[in-house]
C-alpha cells in the first residue's frame, strides 16, 4: 500500500497553534516545521528502503523531504549529506566509471573503501573514552577513573538514546578529558519541549547511575562507591544550571516565565531543606534566564509556559537531592 506524502499546508501550527499560509514550511511563530509528520514517516520509509537494498527508492523519498524542509535549515544540510554518502545505483556507476578509463578500477577501490574511512571515525568514541579513562586515572587511580568514566558515558548515553528512540540521528557520545562528554545529533524539526525531554534523559540516566553506586555504597561500606555516587550526582546538578551549553539551558529554553519562577523556588527550596550548596547554582542560573526573558534582544521566547517540562526538571533535581542526602559528606554545603 503507498504511502501518502502529500505537501498540502495544514491550516494551523500543530506546536502552537499560528494561522499558516500556503507553501510555508517553517511556523512564523515557533518555528517549528510544518510537516514535521510527514518529514519523520518518510525519513523512517527511507531508511527502511535503505535497509532492504533499495537505494532509488531512498534516494526518491529524501528528495521529498527536501521539498517540505526550509531551504536554509540544517535538516537540508543533513539530507544532501545524507543522499552523498548512499551509494549510486549500479547502472551509474558504471558509467562513470567507465568514463575514467584505466583509473576506474583505483577509483572503485577508494570508494568501496569509504566504509572503512567511517569506521576508522567512528573510533573516536573509543579513543577519547580510553583518554578521558586515562585523565583520571593518573589522577586518582584506576578504579575511580573507570567508574567516572562509566558514570559520564551512562549520562551521555541517556541522551543518545532519547535521541535514537525518536527516530532522529546521532554520533556515539565523544569524551573530552578534564571537561566532560557531548553527543552530536541533528534535531530534524522537534520542538523545544522535545529538545528539553532529550536534555534532561542525560541527567536522569546520570541519576541512575549515582543512585546504583549510591545502593552498592549502603551495602558495603566501601567509600569508594561513595565518592562516585557524590561526584556523579554533583556533576549532574551542575550540569543543570541553565546557561551556557550545560543541559538546563536546553530545558530552561521551553520553560515560560511563571514556569522558571516555579524552578527558582524549587532549587532554594532543595537548598534549604537539603543542605546542598549545589542548587544555589542552579537558582542563580534560573535567575539570569529570568533576566533573558525579560530583554527581548536575547531572543530568549519560550513557546508556551513549559509545566511537564518544569515537573520532569523538578523531578531530576529532587531525586540527585535526595542521592547527596544519603552520602557521606552531606551537609558540606548546608545553610547554617
Amino acid at each position: 500500500m503507498p504511502l501518502d506524502f502529500s505537501s498540502s499546508t495544514p491550516a494551523n501550527c500543530a506546536s502552537c497553534g499560528a494561522p499558516l499560509s500556503r507553501g510555508v514550511r517553517a511556523c512564523p511563530r515557533c518555528h517549528a516545521l510544518v510537516h514535521a509528520a510527514r518529514l519523520d514517516a518518510i525519513s523512517a520509509e527511507a531508511k527502511k528502503r535503505e535497509a532492504a537494498g533499495d537505494v532509488a527508492g531512498a534516494r526518491a523519498l529524501w528528495g521529498q523531504a527536501l521539498s517540505l524542509l526550509p531551504p536554509e535549515s540544517t535538516q537540508v544540510q543533513w539530507i544532501r549529506g545524507h543522499l552523498a554518502a548512499l551509494p549510486q545505483p549500479a547502472n551509474e556507476k558504471s558509467k562513470w566509471l567507465k568514463r575514467l578509463g584505466p583509473l576506474g578500477p583505483i577509483v572503485l577501490v577508494i570508494f568501496k573503501g569509504k566504509g572503512l574511512v567511517f569506521a576508522l571515525f567512528k573510533l573516536k568514541f573509543l579513543f577519547s573514552l580510553f583518554a578521558f579513562v586515562g585523565v583520571y586515572w593518573a589522577l586518582y587511580g584506576w578504579k575511580f577513573g573507570v567508574g567516572f568514566a562509566v558514570s559520564i558515558l551512562i549520562h551521555e548515553m541517556g541522551h543518545y538514546i532519547d535521541i535514537k528512540r525518536r527516530g532522529l540521528p546521532a554520533e556515539m557520545p565523544v569524551f573530552l578529558p578534564g571537561l566532560g562528554a557531548y553527543v552530536k545529533w541533528q534535531a530534524l524539526g522537534v520542538t523545544q519541549a522535545q529538545r528539553a525531554q532529550i536534555a534532561l534523559a542525560g541527567p536522569l540516566a546520570g541519576w541512575i547511575a549515582a543512585a546504583i553506586c549510591t545502593g552498592l555504597y549502603l551495602q558495603t561500606h566501601f567509600l569508594l562507591w561513595a565518592a562516585l555516587a557524590r561526584a556523579g550526582a554533583a556533576l549532574n546538578v551542575l550540569n543543570l544550571i541553565p546557561i551556557w551549553v550545560l543541559d538546563g539551558a536546553q530545558v530552561a529554553n521551553a520553560l515560560g516565565r511563571t514556569a522558571r519562577v516555579a524552578l527558582l523556588c524549587a532549587s532554594v527550596g532543595l537548598w534549604w531543606f537539603g543542605g546542598e550548596g549545589l542548587f544555589l547554582f542552579v537558582a542563580a542560573g534560573v535567575l539570569w534566564r529570568l533576566f533573558t526573558l525579560m530583554r527581548p534582544s536575547m531572543n530568549d521566547r519560550p513557546e508556551e509556559e513549559g509545566w511537564d517540562t518544569l515537573l520532569y526538571y523538578v523531578a531530576v533535581m529532587a531525586a540527585l537531592a535526595l542521592t547527596l542526602h544519603m552520602l557521606p559528606g552531606h551537609g558540606l554545603g548546608n545553610r547554617w
